[in-house]
């Protein structure tokens, strides 16, 4: 990859189909360990993983290699940081990921710090590493790789509490923001709310979070909702484009109980063990 007009949309296929109107996919990466995760979720149909590291104890080392994995399996890899961490966005970056979520944000400020380590100058600040994985190592110049990283970047910023929702207008209108995605099960709780995904304080939130995207321009995700697939889609039909479906564990766990299922009631413990 040495020609000099390289586009993000080379490099973040998820950034591609989210630009055409499509609806997405992301799986979440909390158990897995090892590259292999990011092929099943390819051959899943995922157009997108994160890699949990607010909820996981994944290593960095481990992120960067399920991040290349992806990318090399045009799955887009994009990883979200722990709360306050704005110091890993570099290195997560640096290892392969092409994009980043960043939980718990409240305030425009914090939307636009996030931008700034996410960026490279003039954008923001985000440190040069030389050569990067995402464009194979090529000798690109640093100004044009530098431009090309920044397009093909995606920032996702969680909205997850209901002063956060109070500031959504604000936080939508930064410059380098792409996505807001709402944190349904952490919003719920600070609602006083919790496990009522029914309610419409809920249906009222997603509306105006809905609406500073559509104001300016950037993308509404859904998270959280894996046990409510059915109220992911209502958002969809209401312009949600991006869809956290479901962690690894939770995939596994479901793959399990079926096929114990499938095998009928002699296969449950029995009361002597």
């Amino acid at each position: 990859m040495t020609d000099t007009t390289l586009e993000h949309t080379q490099l973040n296929r998820l950034r591609t189909r989210l630009d055409a109107g499509a609806v997405t996919t992301s799986m979440v990466v909390r158990y897995s360990r090892s590259a292999e995760i990011a092929v099943m979720a390819k051959a899943a149909g995922f157009d997108s993983l994160y890699v949990d590291l607010e909820h996981a104890p994944l290593t960095l080392g481990e992120t960067s290699q399920i991040c290349i994995a992806a990318q090399a399996s045009g799955v887009t890899p994009l990883v979200r940081i722990p709360p306050g961490r704005l110091d890993v966005i570099g290195r997560v970056l640096d290892g392969g990921a092409l994009g980043i979520i960043v939980p718990h944000v409240m305030s425009a400020d914090e939307a636009r710090a996030a931008v700034a380590v996410a960026c490279f100058p003039p954008r923001g600040v985000r440190s040069a590493a030389g050569a990067t994985v995402q464009l194979n190592y090529a000798p690109l110049p640093a100004s044009t790789a530098n431009e090309v990283l920044n397009d093909a970047t995606l920032v996702a910023v969680m909205i997850e509490a209901e002063a956060a929702v109070e500031q959504v207008d604000e936080i939508a209108a930064v410059e380098g923001v792409d996505l807001l995605l709402v944190g349904t099960n952490d919003l719920l709780g600070d609602l006083g709310i919790a496990g009522q995904y029914d309610h419409a304080k809920l249906a009222r939130a997603y509306e105006r979070v809905g609406a500073a995207c559509r104001k300016h321009g950037k993308y509404l995700g859904v998270g959280g909702l894996s046990s409510r697939l059915d109220l992911a889609r209502r958002y969809v039909d209401s312009g949600a484009r991006y869809v956290s479906v479901g962690t690894d564990t939770a995939f596994q766990l479901r793959g399990a109980r079926a096929a114990i299922a499938d095998l009928g009631p002699f296969t449950e413990p029995s009361e002597e063990l």
